[in-house]
């Protein structure tokens, strides 16, 4: 992409009411625009890497067993008044009424949905473990909308929902997402901590936050080094266990002993005595629950069991803010410049800048770079604005791509341009031909 022909508004200022740096940032960047409150228009750049996350989460819920569908944004509220919920899920849920006078609502999640759905479609033990997904943009009306996407009234989410014959399989199921979790979040780049919490509104017995790490978190968390440790082993975390179930145990029982929120402070300060936590911000990008027959139960969703008998599934459900991931990320990697993304979720990997839009031998070089990176697959955003050497190095800062090529008159005579990686700062000098070999090894 050419940034003369891209639809990149960038600021030079963040906006007065922006409040936490990674609404300051996606603002003056050009990922979203506010169309009201709480409610975000996703802009080119944006979008790009809500894209990038999205397919990242797909791929990890299919490579855990689950199936992607896609159900409505609007429900109806007889479904809720099937589990109970419709009077007091609270002021948050968006109600309305169409033209014949039936009550709606705008989703805020959906359990009672795909209960149903399963209820109609699903008669026999033989159909069961069954996990099913969607990607789904979700309202909540938030009575103080804030942080940018962090606290918005719409977002986008994936849910998923597993049904088991019994409470063994469905703490197998739980403890797969657990896994897939793991997996989806180190991915990202991120360090996410999964933490023991409350189940709310949603119900159930068994529940676990995954908190990203950040100076600017919304929430205080206490820990033991091994949090860290454990969460940050990696693809040997995930290799060194015979299964699933054996790593998800694991990493549950070390979140039970070394992870509260700051409301289980002083549950956690109490247990913990003899040990020293640490404490540090955290932001939920992720909330995984186990709640048994709370909803096939009220719904009436029944299978008929191996004997003949009719079974109750259990169920359970798992979310990931996938728009709320984007800005996670920024809270987690920016510096004083901008934005810091990690490769993976990046909306271009390699930006070039030329240093001089009237030195022709410097775009000349450039656009053969250009022509060579995108011809390699390689995703690549190119200035060639006519603006100044600086500005344009300010703007690729500020939207923070992982690699910059910076092509000047000086270079280009000596037959080198220079490589700089955003997230250390490290530059090279290099000769075209081995710049290209490096950004597409």
């Amino acid at each position: 992409m050419r940034w003369s022909r891209a639809f990149l508004p960038v600021l030079k200022e963040s906006p007065a009411d922006a409040q936490i740096v990674s609404h300051k940032l996606m603002l003056r960047a050009g990922l979203v625009r506010q169309t009201a409150a709480g409610i975000y228009a996703w802009l080119p750049l944006g979008f790009r890497v809500l894209k990038k996350i999205e397919q990242i989460v797909r791929e990890e819920q299919d490579r855990a067993g689950a199936q992607e569908m896609l159900m409505p944004t609007l429900q109806s509220a007889e479904l809720w008044r099937e589990s109970g919920r419709y009077d007091a899920y609270g002021p948050e849920m968006l109600r309305i009424r169409d033209r014949h006078e039936r009550e709606m609502l705008y989703g805020p999640t959906n359990e009672e949905m795909i209960t149903a759905i399963f209820r109609d479609e699903v008669k026999s033990y033989r159909d069961l473990p069954r996990t099913l997904y969607h990607i789904q943009w979700k309202f909540r009306d938030e009575v103080r909308p804030r942080f940018g996407v962090m606290r918005g009234r719409e977002f986008l989410m994936k849910d998923a929902y597993s049904f088991d014959l019994d409470e063994a399989g469905a703490r197998n199921s739980y403890n797969k997402m657990f896994v897939a979790y793991l997996r989806t979040f180190a991915r990202m780049g991120l360090q996410a901590i999964p933490m023991r919490a409350a189940t709310g509104p949603i119900g159930g017995d068994l529940s676990h936050e995954f908190i990203v790490l950040a100076p600017t978190g919304e929430s205080e968390v206490y820990y033991e080094e091994l949090a860290v440790s454990t969460v940050a082993g990696g693809e040997q975390l995930f290799t060194s266990f015979e299964s699933v179930d054996h790593l998800a145990a694991y990493v549950a029982e070390q979140s039970n002993r070394y992870a509260a929120t700051d409301e289980q402070r002083d549950l956690e300060r109490e247990a913990t005595i003899q040990n020293v936590l640490r404490t540090a911000r955290g932001i939920e990008v992720g909330h995984i629950f186990y709640f048994g027959d709370k909803y096939s139960g009220s719904m009436g969703l029944k299978v008929s069991g191996r004997d003949g008998t009719p079974v109750t599934p259990m169920m359970g459900s798992y979310g990931v803010g996938v728009s709320r991931l984007v800005g996670a990320i920024i809270e987690a990697s920016h510096d004083d410049a901008g934005i810091i993304w990690p490769e993976p979720v990046a909306p271009w990997r390699v930006g070039i800048v030329t240093m001089r839009a009237d030195d022709a031998p410097s775009v000349a070089a450039a656009d053969s770079l250009y022509t060579q990176l995108v011809g390699a697959g390689v995703e690549t955003l190119y200035d060639d604005r006519d603006e100044r050497g600086g500005v344009k190095l300010g703007s690729m800062d500020l939207i923070g791509l992982p690699w910059q090529v910076i092509v000047g008159p000086r270079g280009i005579a000596n037959g080198t341009v220079e490589l700089k990686r955003r997230s250390t700062g490290e530059r090279e000098e290099l000769s075209m031909e081995s710049a290209v070999a490096r950004l597409t090894e």
